[in-house]
């Protein structure tokens, strides 16, 4: 809720609050009552249907929409983004945001047939991430690999089928570059034909007996081992 209440992109409208809430969080009511944030009480059950979620905080806020046009979310000289393509988890997806957040990525696109960002656990798996960075809804995935390519990003699709791994792209100094990383889903990665449009491929190595990564674990290997190398 301070992270919604802090956004420099969008404004909080409405806050739904139950008594126990508003007790916990006078400060924050404060904050909202501050910025002309209509403030209004209900009881437990209205929250829990509000929040869509099992263990409601209660508190629920009514913000503007979170996705901002592609070229605004790539102006000026991006250097690290996530492109979430095709990934139907919003767990997931929160998740990815939150870790694209921590690595210091730019921006953040939902391409093609993706989650919602709007989800409820989608925002939940954020923890607020939804509104530090620029975060991008498109359909078009092709459109949004043309407008990572104008920005002059390089397309890297996550593949744990990659022939090179990132230890290998690191030490040919290729991680250092201006990076657009594409994850797939979890279930099934990426389509052949989304990686044959992108301009490489990598994996991250494994060197245990585990047969994969699940796709946060993986975008948090791969977004970090960018962020390490564009800063050295």
């Amino acid at each position: 809720m301070r992270e919604a209440l802090a956004w420099k992109s969008g404004e909080v409208h409405e806050l739904f609050v139950t008594a126990t809430a508003a007790q916990r969080n006078a400060e924050l009511l404060q904050t909202a009552s501050n910025q002309g944030v209509r403030i209004s009480e209900v009881d437990d059950k209205a929250a829990a249907s509000l929040s869509e979620t099992v263990t409601p905080q209660g508190l629920v806020a009514v913000c503007d929409v979170v996705p901002q046009p592609l070229e605004a979310a790539l102006r000026g000289t991006p250097r690290l983004v996530a492109v979430l393509h095709g990934v139907s988890d919003p767990g997931n997806a929160g998740t990815v945001t939150r870790v694209a957040d921590a690595a210091g990525a730019d921006a953040v696109i939902f391409a093609g047939d993706t989650v919602d960002p709007h989800n409820g656990k989608c925002v939940r798996a954020s923890t607020g991430s939804l509104f530090h960075l620029p975060i991008v809804r498109s359909r078009d995935a092709d459109e949004v690999f043309a407008a990572c390519r104008r920005a002059g990003l390089r397309l890297v699709a996550a593949d744990g089928y990659a022939k090179q791994d990132l230890v290998e792209a690191s030490a040919n100094g290729e991680l250092a570059q201006p990076t657009a990383w594409v994850f797939g889903s979890e279930a099934h990665g990426l389509p052949d034909d989304v990686v044959a449009k992108l301009d490489t491929s990598l994996k991250v190595p494994l060197y245990g007996a585990a047969e994969s990564l699940n796709l946060a674990t993986a975008a948090a290997v791969c977004l970090y081992a960018s962020a390490r190398d564009q800063r050295n």
